[in-house]
Order: structure tokens, then C-alpha cells, then sequence
């Protein structure tokens, strides 16, 4: 049976995935502009590297350099939020998913910074 740290961890990871293939198809959904062309880029090289560098940290060698990737993720989230509140705010995208995405985000860099701090034993 699987212990609650380790069902975390798989929750976590499933929810990241599930998150980011949202974020594609809401990328994929974006008017045809150039502007979005670039915003939608940047969100989804941002947007991605979050579950990249979580999944990279699970083959960390260090410590250290698992509470770096962790870090890289949530610098990564944080960047995503900022590209997912200017495609909301110039009326860019579907608004539910936009603030459904934003949402989750929040919560998802909430988990990040917290294990962040929990981490580095200042929790």
C-alpha cells in the first residue's frame, strides 16, 4: 500500500499533467494573431517547464538539487501566470478557461513554494 507522502507525490504529478494538457489546448484555441503567436509561445514553453523541472527533481542526485528544480517550477508557474493574465486582460482567450487555468496555477505554486519551504526546513 502506498504511503500518503508517495500518494501525494503520484496525486501531484497526475495533476500537473492534467493541468498542462489543458493549458495546450487552450494554447492551441488562441485567435490566430501575432500576438497571441508570441504570448501563446511563451506560455507554453513556461507552462510546460513546470512539470518538466517537477519531474526532473523526482532523478535529483542532491538535496539541493532537488529543491532547485522544485524552484525552477515554481519561477516557471509564476512566469505562467503573468502570460495567462495578459491574454485575459487584452481579451485574447475564452475567460472561464483563462481564470479556471489561472486558478489552478495559483494553487499549483502554492504547493510548489510550500514544499519549497518545508524543504529548506524554514516550515
Amino acid at each position: 500500500m502506498e504511503n500518503d507522502n508517495a500518494k501525494f507525490k503520484n496525486e501531484f504529478k497526475k495533476r500537473l499533467y492534467g493541468f498542462v494538457l489543458r493549458l495546450v489546448r487552450f494554447i492551441d484555441r488562441l485567435p490566430k494573431s501575432s500576438v497571441n503567436e508570441v504570448m501563446g509561445k511563451q506560455l507554453l514553453r513556461s507552462g510546460t517547464s513546470v512539470i518538466a523541472n517537477y519531474i526532473e527533481a523526482n532523478s535529483a542526485s542532491s538535496k539541493k538539487d532537488f529543491i532547485n528544480f522544485f524552484t525552477h517550477a515554481l519561477k516557471s508557474a509564476n512566469e505562467s501566470k503573468v502570460w495567462l493574465a495578459l491574454i485575459k486582460d487584452t481579451n485574447k482567450s475564452d475567460k472561464t478557461e483563462n481564470e479556471w487555468l489561472i486558478s489552478e496555477l495559483k494553487e499549483i505554486a502554492n504547493i510548489l513554494a510550500s514544499s519549497i519551504l518545508t524543504m529548506r526546513g524554514k516550515k
